[in-house]
């Protein structure tokens, strides 16, 4: 076990420091003068020249990379451009909001996912499960501006139940969570639907039966176990994505979230702190895929022994 662990984890490495090489060269080579854009352009060549030099954007690629790096690896992602501010504290202000976000909008796709995906798969081919998978259909196929929005018109301004803008208490996440969470709960919902119907058809899901134990317990000790493999898969994938912030949901809510913090830093085109912005989410999805990969070989042994013959 210490040896795969191991491995995925060197993975995982190898993965964001080339993710972090791309990133910046990409960035580094787009066309234009962010230095000039920050001063104006009544700024004189002295003045762009300087503040150039201040910035360290006078060396060239590989060393401006090596320095980063450097400041990765010690926790200084740089200083933002137009905030004036130290990157990791912009992004640890915006990842709480986004983490808040992102665990209630979990909470919403996971009960509300496994428990329908069940149900459709005890309820195989009834009037139950053709509706359920229909909702299902709708929730993966409707856009989650989409879905804000009209939770924003019917519930919050028609209804005002809940409050459709900002946040400032446990109630203003209700519509956010919603909105980004029923699009996971619908795929989730399909694919325990999927792996319970397989496991059902197992022969110990029968012997089980067979020897009198309770139909209830078979479903939930016996057929959700083994039919966990591919739910952790979209599990894991999920809440990796939540947690790296959704756009389009924390701008219509106006969240200042993670990915509302990433589309001004791009609009500005503040490097630092768009660089920092994709570092913390590639590090985000990697770890949750390193967690998955983990959970993978402690659920099925099988998977870790296979991988570790090879």
């Amino acid at each position: 076990m210490g040896k795969y662990i191991l491995k995925r984890a060197l993975l995982a490495l190898g993965i964001i420091f080339a993710i972090s090489l791309i990133t910046f060269f990409v960035l580094n080579v787009i066309p234009g003068d962010v230095v000039a854009a920050m001063l104006g352009e009544f700024a004189s060549k002295d003045a762009i020249d300087a503040a150039r030099h201040q910035l360290g954007l006078d060396a060239s690629l590989p060393v401006q990379y090596f320095r980063w790096l450097v400041g990765l690896l010690t926790g200084n992602l740089g200083t933002s451009y137009f905030q004036r501010k130290a990157v990791l504290t912009l992004i640890l202000q915006a990842f709480q909001y986004t983490f808040v976000m992102a665990i209630a909008a979990y909470i919403v796709a996971i009960v509300f996912g496994l428990l329908l995906g069940v149900i459709a798969a005890v309820q195989h081919d009834t009037w139950i499960d053709r509706i359920l998978m229909s909702l299902s259909i709708f929730g993966i196929s409707a856009p989650s501006f989409w879905v804000a929005i009209l939770l924003q018109i019917f519930v919050g301004l028609r209804l005002g139940w809940f409050p459709v803008s900002g946040v400032r208490s446990a109630v203003w996440w209700v519509l956010p969570a919603f909105s980004l969470g029923i699009r996971s709960a619908a795929s989730i919902a399909r694919v325990t639907r999927t792996s319970m119907l397989e496991v059902l058809k197992q022969d110990y899901i029968k012997t089980a039966l067979a020897k009198g134990v309770s139909y209830p317990r078979v479903i939930i000790f016996h057929a959700f176990r083994n039919a966990l493999i591919p739910i952790m898969t979209i599990l894991g994938n999920d809440f990796g994505a939540l947690l790296t912030g959704s756009m389009i949901t924390e701008n219509v809510f106006n969240i200042p979230g993670i990915g509302k913090l990433l589309i001004d830093a791009i609009n500005r085109r503040d490097i630092p702190l768009v660089q920092g912005g994709v570092i913390y989410v590639a590090t985000i999805c990697v770890l949750v895929y390193f967690i998955v990969d983990v959970l993978y070989a402690l659920v099925n042994p099988n998977i870790r022994l296979a991988k570790e013959v090879n």
